[in-house]
């Protein structure tokens, strides 16, 4: 059985247009078009459903909290001590309520897809991985597409060993955390779950263990994520460490190609950039999150110039909203860098761009068929309602941009 989307305005090839009409069958779309009938959904424009492609749903937990600096010039600050106050609480049924109510307000946010970078595994009765599956049932109830992300943790930091409440990372060996992956996979519920793996970082899963780790997961298909270059302290570790940076260590070890995604990159060297995106490999910005941490801005102009692939997340859940992700990314980078357009196209505009990051390029760092409408995809989409007061009187023309620059909120 077929269904008929008639809207008054479909996002298809960089432009919202009328007259479209949007066959699916199941979770699939079947056929674009172009028709004359009148819309069935007048007041309504689609969008592809917003890919998030990171994010900790349990951080959802800590909305509100360590919002204040113990001392400015200390780097540990409260937000981190709040984070470890709330792993060290955390049950399968606590996991799952905080996990639940993130991906509910991501999907009243139009977020139809998440990757959820999953590393806290385990309940406090031990290596048990209890909490996997609690977010895989959240998700479900939610009914949200995930790519669980699943996170191999396995250092306390360059040659430090795992202490406190990082035993709930946990992944023990590279044998024990690959098995804990499929076990992950066959909890997996239906269709719209599937399973890629992290490795957390540099400093918590050693270069040649990640390199095993990365050869394994390109073997059998999975993507791959990994924190990179989010903070400065983190970049001289791994310089007192390995003697460079951790980008050198993902170019010279790693293999990066198009089923991987690095996330941040907030301090990266522009030379590096450019050779990590030669490879097809991406780069994920979680621009609410970095400023709320107060990591940096990312250099996006020359990511883009460099022809890297940048997807969007909302990361640690403070705020939940691609369309304030996008436009932060926007934003932050006329404030980085004194100038207008970082996500500007050849036509001039900064709408496509900024929609792919929040779409097709999020969908293409998760491995899923999704991100645009078009025949053979999946049936995911973001409704606009073009009654919202901020909307009013904009022509479709500018439409894309007046709801990245603040028509309206989601």
């Amino acid at each position: 059985m077929t269904t008929v989307l008639r809207p008054a305005l479909a996002w298809v090839d960089g432009d919202f247009c009328a007259g479209i009409e949007i066959e699916t069958a199941g979770d699939s779309i079947i056929a674009v078009r172009k028709s004359e009938a009148e819309p069935t959904e007048p007041d309504t424009a689609l969008l592809p459903g917003f890919v998030n492609a990171h994010s900790h749903a349990f951080q959802r937990g800590l909305r509100g909290q360590g919002e204040v600096f113990t001392n400015p010039q200390d780097d540990f600050w409260s937000w981190r001590e709040a984070m470890y106050g709330l792993v060290e609480t955390l049950t399968p049924e606590s996991a799952h309520e905080h996990s639940l109510r993130a991906f509910q307000e991501m999907r009243a946010a139009g977020i139809t897809s998440v990757g959820e970078f999953h590393y806290i595994h385990h309940s406090d009765a031990g290596v048990d991985f209890a909490l996997d599956e609690a977010l895989l049932a959240a998700a479900d109830e939610a009914d949200i597409r995930i790519v669980l992300l699943h996170a191999c943790y396995l250092a306390g930091g360059f040659g430090s060993p795992i202490a406190g409440a990082q035993r709930r990372f946990n992944g023990v060996d590279l044998d024990t955390w690959w098995q804990s992956v499929d076990r992950a996979a066959s909890a997996c519920r239906g269709p719209k779950q599937t399973i890629g793996v992290v490795i957390h970082s540099l400093r918590a899963v050693p270069i040649d263990v990640a390199a095993d780790l990365r050869a394994e997961a390109a073997r059998r298909g999975v993507v791959i994520h990994l924190h990179l270059e989010e903070q400065p302290a983190e970049i001289q570790a791994c310089r007192d460490a390995h003697g460079c940076t951790p980008m050198r260590l993902v170019l010279d070890h790693l293999n990066p190609g198009p089923d991987m995604t690095a996330v941040h990159c907030t301090h990266t060297d522009p030379g590096d950039m450019a050779r990590y995106a030669s490879t097809g490999a991406h780069v994920c910005l979680c621009p609410l999150t970095e400023a709320n941490l107060g990591d940096g801005i990312a250099d996006v102009t020359g990511m883009r110039s460099s022809g890297a692939s940048i997807c969007l997340g909302t990361d640690s859940n403070a705020r939940i909203s691609m369309i304030e992700e996008m436009r932060w990314c926007e934003y932050g980078q006329r404030l980085r860098d004194g100038r207008r357009g970082a996500c500007v196209d050849a036509d001039g505009r900064i709408d496509g761009p900024l929609i792919d990051m929040a779409t097709s390029a999020g969908a293409a760092s998760l491995g899923l068929n999704a991100g645009t409408i078009v025949a053979g995809r999946e049936a995911d989409f973001t409704r606009i309602d073009l009654r919202a007061p901020g909307l009013q009187g904009i022509t479709p023309e500018h439409l894309a941009a007046a709801i990245i620059s603040g028509g309206i909120n989601m």
